[in-house]
């Protein structure tokens, strides 16, 4: 089968996609495959099938590092080396940034020079990724293997041809990576801007100098077992916000062409997709979502989040959390320091405790700052907050347009002058 048959690519040339270069598994041969000596002092880069799910278009960073006997029972491959996932998540794809080992469960591609792009190939991959997936989904254990791969068939133009279609793609992808290395840039101050204020209590004291570090004055609070700036005072999480939870949408399906996302914890983890579900826009209007809207995960996967997706229907599992009394910066910031504690508390009741309830956020107490200040704080965070939610919706603007140029590119209906 050609998988991109068309009638505006007929002079393109017809390739096996060995022809177009070397296709490697990685290498792992140790077992098991976490044995701690394989890491102990670890200076190689390791990556995984899922490190290459979540890269945009680059493999930037690395969470592991192999050892010299890890290194010895593996490969370290070259910067700009294409991964391919064969198992786990089938058909992902993203490069290399710099030299990097990964496990059997992924192939290496390099393309010859005169033929094709790892770039390029990439973006192959893309659009083939679903029909790979779904000749993968008919195995015992969802999986591929080289010999599938090099003996699929694609019409490819020539090189310069290649190069034009790779930039042009490329350049919506590059961006949209600025665009998030810029927001967390953001995030990350607006985090420690936060911190240093209201967690170290170094805020501007009435001569403007950092009020703990100053001198000002403590005072020991009973409930929070810790001494807090006098005049603050003491609720739980519950008492600080509203927190509604999402419904069973089932119940509510579109019956015509209109339809909101719904919003699950996997959206809240991946995005919306093609396999987000679709919910009716006719649903009580608690339970829709829009950008800049706070959500937390109270069951299962703890997460706590500033929705940046559009408008969507909240599914049950999901707080949308607001409050009348208090800034958003203050209940978001409070939530989000507050949940290494959730995750602690739920790890170690792993067969009691799966998920949040009333009673725990009644039982987590946290220290109010005085609203007067609470107030300068959400006016200096709230233009870091919008701007990242504009970089968000230029994101979503731009992989619409690359996720349209694609197929169009790919079968010769649009053409790079």
């Amino acid at each position: 089968m050609i998988l991109n048959q068309s009638e505006f690519n007929q002079n393109w040339n017809l390739k096996s996609l060995s022809e177009l270069g070397t296709f490697s598994r990685g290498k792992s041969k140790h077992r098991p495959r976490n044995d701690p000596k394989l890491f102990e002092n670890g200076t190689y880069p390791f990556i995984q099938t899922g490190d290459i799910k979540d890269a945009n278009l680059f493999i930037e960073q690395h969470s592991e590092c192999y050892s010299e006997l890890g290194l010895q029972q593996s490969k370290i491959w070259e910067a700009n080396t294409l991964c391919i996932t064969i198992a786990a998540n089938i058909a992902e794809t993203a490069l290399l940034r710099y030299p990097m080992c990964f496990p059997d469960s992924v192939v290496g591609f390099r393309a010859y020079e005169n033929e094709s792009s790892e770039l390029f190939m990439h973006y192959v991959f893309t659009f083939i990724k679903r029909a790979i997936q779904s000749a993968a989904s008919g195995s015992i254990q969802d999986n591929i293997n080289i010999d599938f791969l090099t003996n699929l068939k694609f019409k490819v133009p020539d090189k310069p041809n290649q190069d034009k279609i790779a930039s042009v793609l490329s350049t919506l992808d590059e961006k949209i990576a600025l665009n998030n290395e810029t927001n967390a840039t953001l995030e990350q101050m607006a985090k420690m801007l936060y911190d240093y204020w209201f967690v170290q209590f170094d805020f501007p004291d009435d001569n403007g100098k950092p009020y703990k570090s100053s001198g000002g004055e403590m005072v020991y609070n009973e409930t929070l077992k810790r001494d807090i700036p006098k005049g603050w005072e003491v609720k739980s999480l519950w008492q600080i916000a509203n927190y509604f939870n999402g419904l069973a949408l089932q119940k509510y399906r579109p019956t015509d062409e209109e339809y909101l996302p719904v919003i699950k914890i996997r959206e809240m983890n991946e995005g919306i997709s093609s396999n987000t579900e679709k919910a009716s826009p006719d649903i009580p209007q608690n339970a829709i979502i829009d950008d800049g809207d706070i959500l937390f995960s109270w069951s299962a996967s703890l997460d706590v989040m500033i929705w940046n997706q559009g408008k969507g229907a909240l599914n049950q599992h999901i707080f949308k959390v607001t409050s009348e009394q208090y800034p958003k910066s203050f209940y978001y910031f409070e939530l989000l320091n507050y949940l290494k504690h959730f995750k602690m508390m739920a790890e170690l009741r792993k067969t009691t405790m799966g998920h949040i309830t009333q009673d725990h956020l009644k039982q987590a107490y946290i220290c109010i700052p005085k609203i007067e200040l609470l107030e300068v704080m959400e006016n200096k965070l709230k233009p870091i907050f919008d701007k990242n939610l504009i970089l968000h919706k230029e994101n979503r603007q731009l992989a619409k347009l690359r996720d349209w140029l694609l197929p169009m590119l790919m079968n010769g209906q649009v053409t790079v002058q």
